[in-house]
């Protein structure tokens, strides 16, 4: 950082606050807002303001020069240095990071391409009869790599194609025709670059799980590992009210089978005997 006596107070004191409340929060995330409208932007940060995950935005110099300051004391917070490019925010907060990411996933929304964009990922079109009428798109689609056709009066893409593999750039031809397909190829909204958690650092690839489908996995394993302990008649606090509610009914099945007489079994023996008895009566014709 360049010496305090060069730079203005009024930033010196800005890096100053953003080093303060990164270090007041145990959770520390470095956000991308690369594409996102001012309005969206803006709609954003107070969402997530209200929920307490406010989002500061700052220069990337800035960042850089809080991240570096809050480092000396927490160097746990030093690979997030290497995240502070582009379009730059940070979020100090209380929480969970993987719950924090599955907010940051929902700001995000599909987007068309405009041309000039690096794909993020394969761009697949699928064979499929289109609604374009046969003229001069055939050509268009052809010349840009679309496997396009005439078929029965319809333009058709005749094959399954990826027209722009990932890390690839889109050209404003292909996007063009991307838009007119309705192939929406780009997200737009905010980007959760890293997360630091006390003295533990998150890169997004760990982050990125479905709760839900964890959940229910979890629930499915609990689910069997009941029925195994049930099956085996291990006892623990969740099985014990279960097995003894197996037991209580295959000794009163045993009572009733022998003829065993108990306040619980006195009533069906009873019943028994009388359809018995009746059943007798209806053989002998008494």
């Amino acid at each position: 950082m360049p010496g305090r006596g060069s730079v203005p107070p009024e930033r010196l004191a800005h890096v100053d606050r953003l080093a303060a409340l990164v270090l007041s929060k145990p959770l520390t995330a470095v956000v991308g807002f690369r594409g996102v409208p001012a309005s969206a932007l803006q709609s954003m940060r107070r969402e997530f303001r209200e929920k307490e995950h406010p989002i500061l935005v700052a220069t990337n110099s800035s960042i850089r020069h809080a991240l570096e300051k809050a480092a000396k004391e927490r160097p746990a917070l030093a690979p997030l240095l290497e995240q502070v490019t582009d379009q730059t925010a940070l979020l100090a907060a209380e929480g969970n990071p993987f719950s924090l990411y599955q907010e940051f996933s929902r700001t995000r929304s599909p987007t068309p391409a405009r041309g000039g964009e690096i794909a993020p990922q394969d761009i697949f079109v699928a064979a499929t009869t289109t609604s374009f009428k046969p003229g001069p798109i055939v050509g268009e689609l052809q010349h840009a790599g679309f496997p396009a056709a005439i078929e029965k009066g319809k333009v058709v893409l005749k094959k399954d194609t990826t027209i722009v593999k990932a890390g690839q750039p889109i050209s404003r031809e292909v996007a063009g025709l991307l838009t007119r397909l309705d192939i929406l190829p780009l997200e737009v909204g905010l980007t959760l670059r890293a997360v630091v958690d006390g003295e533990t650092f998150y890169p997004p690839s760990v982050l990125s799980v479905d709760l839900d489908a964890r959940r229910a996995e979890i629930a499915r394993a609990a689910h069997r590992a009941l029925g195994l302990a049930l099956e085996l008649g291990y006892a623990t606090p969740e099985t014990v009210p279960l097995l003894v509610g197996r037991a209580h009914r295959r000794a009163l099945g045993l009572a009733l089978a022998a003829g065993f007489v108990t306040k619980e079994t006195i009533e069906p023996l009873f019943a028994k005997a009388m359809r018995e008895a009746a059943l007798v009566g209806k053989l002998t014709g008494t």
